[in-house]
């Protein structure tokens, strides 16, 4: 069996937008939503800067989440928040949701070191945490898509993803292919993420891949910038609501675009860094376009991975080059993270929801802050404010930690 399978909800919580109209609204305006971290005290580190979520209500969550309302940990409940969001805009019945299946992406458990006395030895430290929290000391990776199981009653089945920044785009991915083969009329998929905390800030910190320009946050992730210096921590939340194209059209329901195809690979050059000539991201492509059944001249615009640090922006650029041929200075490029900075584990469902936006509306959101092109970067990024888009075929990227490659095609919907 060979299922069209189309989009038909999405929910977003971004540092841009705490749904998806406010989410589109302001990108396409070209507004940042990175600004000084508010959610702890950050006067000793080196980096104070992140995209941090708006529109996140904690009286209203524990109103419409009375299951959920004791849960701290913020990925929770930006993901549920989203979740929401995307069933509620497909317009989803009680017989659709029983059968979903549920695909999530997540990525760092959570400590609640905050909470707990950091001057103590590990065992001391170890002994408090059980005393103040009971024997769970950390969210468990599958927690979100529990709780998202008992509040909607799905029962078609569920899957968890922890592949660092390839999360979201690869829980879409599979989503897709198990709804392209027969195995479900309807899922519910995307990915949530939060490393806007002490631990989290502080760990990519040392791992030199954050931007230090805190006096200057919106302007401080720079894609494919000849001046990048790194990367901005976000955090959010994106959900799409994926449907065979038969049971989408039995209930009427719109659509935003189609889901053409998947690919994925690993790499694992090293721990962080990319293969510097981006081979891992090479094979993703091509088995995208391959699993599409499209040539490279068939894209027609790009949501990059674009994450504003020096090597992986070179990387991409020469993989776009492998991977799409002579075409590619031709065709457009746009990267979200200028604006959202990086969600991690959510960015690639985000990027998803955006590219979906894009096939829908026919805009183009703008990179923001590339002022000075970097010679190694030579593409056609979109600069100088939302492009008017008239292409059926957007190809997004996702390339994560430790070599995880995901690319995801999506088209136009055409009836």
């Amino acid at each position: 069996m060979n299922n069209r399978v189309v989009i038909t909800g999405i929910g977003v919580c971004s540092p841009v937008g705490g749904d998806a109209v406010e989410f589109w609204q302001n990108l396409l305006a070209g507004k940042s939503g990175i600004g000084p971290v508010t959610l702890f005290d950050t006067s000793t580190m080196t980096v104070r800067i992140g995209g941090e979520a708006k529109g996140l209500d904690p009286a209203r969550f524990a109103r419409e989440f009375p299951e959920a309302g004791h849960e701290t940990d913020r990925k929770i409940r930006l993901g549920l928040t989203a979740a929401d969001q995307a069933i509620r805009d497909a317009a989803l019945g009680a017989d659709a949701l029983r059968t979903a299946w549920v695909f999530v992406g997540v990525s760092l458990e959570s400590f609640p070191l905050e909470q707990a006395g950091l001057a103590a030895g590990a065992g001391d430290l170890i002994q408090s945490l059980a005393a103040r929290h009971g024997v769970g000391l950390q969210t468990p990776l599958d927690r979100l898509a529990q709780l998202m199981g008992g509040h909607y009653g799905f029962n078609g089945g569920q899957i968890t993803n922890c592949s660092a920044c390839a999360a979201g785009a690869q829980v879409v991915g599979e989503a897709f292919r198990r709804l392209r083969a027969g195995q479900g009329e309807v899922a519910v998929t995307g990915a949530a993420d939060s490393v806007l905390n002490p631990l989290g800030l502080g760990g990519f910190s040392l791992l030199r891949i954050l931007s230090t320009e805190n006096e200057h946050p919106q302007q401080a992730c720079r894609p494919f910038d000849a001046t990048r210096q790194g990367t901005v921590l976000g955090e959010g939340a994106a959900f799409l609501v994926l449907e065979t194209l038969p049971h989408a059209r039995h209930r009427g329901a719109r659509i935003y675009a189609e889901v053409l195809g998947y690919g994925t690979s690993l790499d694992a050059f090293r721990a962080t860094d990319p293969e510097p000539g981006g081979k891992g991201a090479v094979r993703s492509m091509q088995r995208t376009l391959a699993d599409a059944g499209l040539q490279p001249e068939e894209v027609d615009a790009v949501n990059a991975h674009g994450t504003g640090t020096p090597k992986n922006d070179i990387a991409e650029t020469s993989a776009l080059k492998e991977a799409l041929g002579p075409r590619t200075q031709a065709i457009p490029v746009t990267a979200n993270k200028s604006m959202t900075g990086h969600l991690i584990a959510a960015s690639g469902a985000l990027e998803a929801a955006a590219s979906a936006l894009t096939l829908h509306t026919g805009w183009l959101p703008p990179t923001i802050n590339l002022e000075h092109p970097d010679p190694q970067c030579d593409l056609d990024c979109v600069t100088e404010g939302k492009r008017a888009f008239a292409g059926k075929v957007v190809l997004s990227n996702s390339f994560g930690f430790g070599g995880q490659n995901a690319t995801l095609i999506f088209g136009k919907y055409d009836d």
